[in-house]
């Protein structure tokens, strides 16, 4: 699998749709381990929401901004972020793509 391929296969699906598409890569909830590639179009976010548990964030392609209540952090290709066991949230600066790594643990 191409990271870089997927990367622009689902940009174009999030143009087509809500400005958002996802897709696993790796797990389900009957797994401990799960991988998600989200693309995301310039100007949309992905709302505040509670920590996954154990997880992190890749930024593959694009530019973000990644919210903790009141705190900001500017994020592009390349930074990776274990993220904080609170509510967060992120928004595309630019069309942009991130993997979320997340260990489910007794999720089952």
């Amino acid at each position: 699998m191409n990271l870089d391929t997927l990367v622009s296969e689902h940009l174009v699906l999030a143009e087509e749709q809500s400005g958002r598409h996802a897709v696993t890569l790796v797990g389900d909830h009957k797994h401990d381990l799960r991988q998600t590639l989200i693309a995301i179009t310039a100007g949309h976010r992905l709302n505040e929401h509670d920590s996954p548990g154990e997880a992190t964030l890749q930024v593959l392609r694009g530019e973000i901004t990644f919210t903790v209540g009141e705190s900001e952090l500017a994020m592009s290709a390349g930074d990776y972020l274990v993220l904080p066991p609170e509510r967060h949230g992120l928004t595309a600066v630019t069309d942009c793509a991130v993997l979320l790594t997340v260990a489910t643990r007794g999720e089952r």
